[in-house]
């Protein structure tokens, strides 16, 4: 019984990835995309935790973590893109 909900579950999932997918390519503005690209992240998280959970595993975990962490870094590149036009600052020395 368990395992029908999780594989129902990822066919959910796999259908909200693919109307984000649309949400992605239609979005009407920048930061749309944006946001659907980190809602696609989150999607991709928790479809690897499902997958953990119907193999009974935890070799997943560690890429569990490091795809969150690399989204959440992804996410705030692109708004710190859109709000100043650039990622990286660098200051200029006064000589």
């Amino acid at each position: 019984m368990e395992k029908i909900v999780l594989i129902i579950s990822l066919v959910l999932i796999g259908i909200a990835i693919g109307i984000t997918l649309i949400r992605i390519i239609i979005g009407p503005s920048l930061p749309d995309r944006v946001l659907s690209l980190d809602i696609v992240g989150v999607q991709i998280v928790s479809v690897l935790a499902i997958i953990s959970i119907i193999l009974e595993t935890d070799a997943f975990l560690g890429v569990l973590l490091i795809l969150a962490i690399l989204s959440f870094i992804g996410t705030i590149a692109f708004t710190k893109f859109i709000e100043r036009g650039v990622i990286i600052e660098r200051r200029k020395r006064d000589l």
